[in-house]
């Protein structure tokens, strides 16, 4: 059997070394909705795809404006 890592689940503490931030901002933007990364609730567990995260961090790239 083959695993696919982008179907990985991350913890939130995974999520938040990634993006350079703390696990307290992560449970902010679920609360508020801020940014649209998605997130699986498994009881009370919180579990992000690794490929979700990507994304996330794809859509947030901003590129230079050309001259």
């Amino acid at each position: 059997m083959t695993v696919d890592t982008s179907q990985r689940l991350l913890t939130p503490s995974e999520v938040a070394a990634m993006l350079g931030v703390k696990v307290q901002t992560l449970a902010l933007w679920r609360s508020t909705q801020r940014y649209d990364l998605r997130y699986i609730k498994i009881g009370s567990a919180i579990r992000y795809r690794a490929e979700d995260v990507l994304q996330f961090i794809e859509r947030q790239t901003v590129s230079p404006a050309s001259h």
